[in-house]
């Protein structure tokens, strides 16, 4: 199947990460650019169809891939195996790809997903850009609680806890009737069990300050100055005096992306940076041709928080963790 791009079309690849198939699509050539969108979105939804593959694919080679319990990915329906699974599949299809080291950029879940990553396996990559979100900073009584009530929502198929708690303030909240609708139409074609499983592995995915505080690789941070997690990405600027942190006036957590800002901020940092050191590339893995996606995976493009005015409206194209947030934020 081919995506197109504006002028271009990207062709779905598949690989196999451990048992799970990885849908993923290259653009562009150049130093590597690793894409992760955020939860119950797509690389279509959250960065080809906002303009951003299309804009870094100038300069860079763009792989984007739907995250597992996403898109057209493999959608596994146990909790163990998301969590760091997640980031793991980054590693393995850079393995797959031949790929020693890469730019790493994840927005909202992907952002949580990449910072932990880069916490663990440091040596990979040659930036890291966090969008939208920090990190899950800390675990909570109150955070395991949201988890725990949203999981079970989405088990049977609706979104009213999360689409309440992530309601603009200064708009009227939703009706029953409205909750009910938005939540049908957010999830068609989704698979609900696997993103209640995502939900539950939250905080298999934690890190510290101190551990971010430690990525020795270049970070930016990029966010709306009306997206509540501005004040994680505040946080961790204050333990990481190198970090940049471009806020977007006026953007919310979903639509920051489609904010000409956001891909200028993504392209003047990496401008910014020495060329990557050559070296040579690791063997790609040889585990047979790739092929496509089976079908039971196929399934249309989907996204949670980038289409409703709870979420900034649509985007416009271009050990014990220690104890951290309580707001309970996605």
């Amino acid at each position: 199947m081919s995506l197109s791009i504006g002028p271009a079309a990207l062709n779905d690849r598949y690989f196999d990460s451990a048992g799970v198939p990885i849908r993923f699509v290259e653009a562009g050539a150049g130093e590597p650019v690793i894409l992760l969108h955020g939860y119950s979105s797509s690389l279509e939804e959250g960065w080809a169809d906002r303009g951003v593959v299309a804009a870094l694919s100038a300069t860079h080679r763009v792989i984007a891939l739907d995250a597992r319990g996403h898109g057209k990915s493999g959608k596994p329906h146990d909790r163990a195996a998301y969590g760091p699974e997640m980031g793991r599949d980054v590693i393995r299809l850079m393995d797959h790809l031949g790929l020693p080291q890469a730019h790493i950029m994840g927005y909202s879940m992907g952002a949580h997903v990449v910072a932990q990553l880069a916490t663990r396996r440091p040596e990979r990559f040659r930036s890291l850009i966090l969008g939208g979100s920090a990190g899950r900073l800390g675990w909570t009584a109150a955070d395991q609680a949201r988890v725990d009530a949203e999981a079970d929502e989405m088990d049977r198929g609706l979104l009213n806890a999360q689409i309440l708690r992530l309601w603009p303030k200064e708009r009227p909240k939703p009706t029953d009737a409205e909750l009910r609708e938005m939540s049908a139409r957010r999830l068609e074609g989704k698979d609900p069990r696997a993103l209640a499983a995502i939900r539950r592995s939250n905080p298999d995915q934690v890190v510290t300050l101190a551990e971010l505080a430690a990525i020795p690789v270049p970070v930016l941070g990029i966010v709306g100055t009306a997206d509540p997690y501005q004040k994680d990405l505040e946080r961790v600027q204050a333990v990481l005096p190198g970090m940049t942190l471009v806020r977007i006036e006026g953007a919310a957590h979903g639509n920051a992306v489609g904010r000409p800002e956001y891909v200028e901020a993504v392209l003047a940092f990496l401008a910014r940076l020495p060329p990557m050191p050559a070296a040579g590339p690791l063997a790609p893995e040889e585990d047979g041709p790739e092929e496509d996606g089976p079908a039971e995976y196929a399934s249309p493009a989907c996204f949670l928080h980038e289409l409703d005015p709870a979420f900034g409206g649509p985007a416009t194209p271009p050990g014990t963790p220690p104890k951290g947030r309580s707001d309970g934020r996605p």
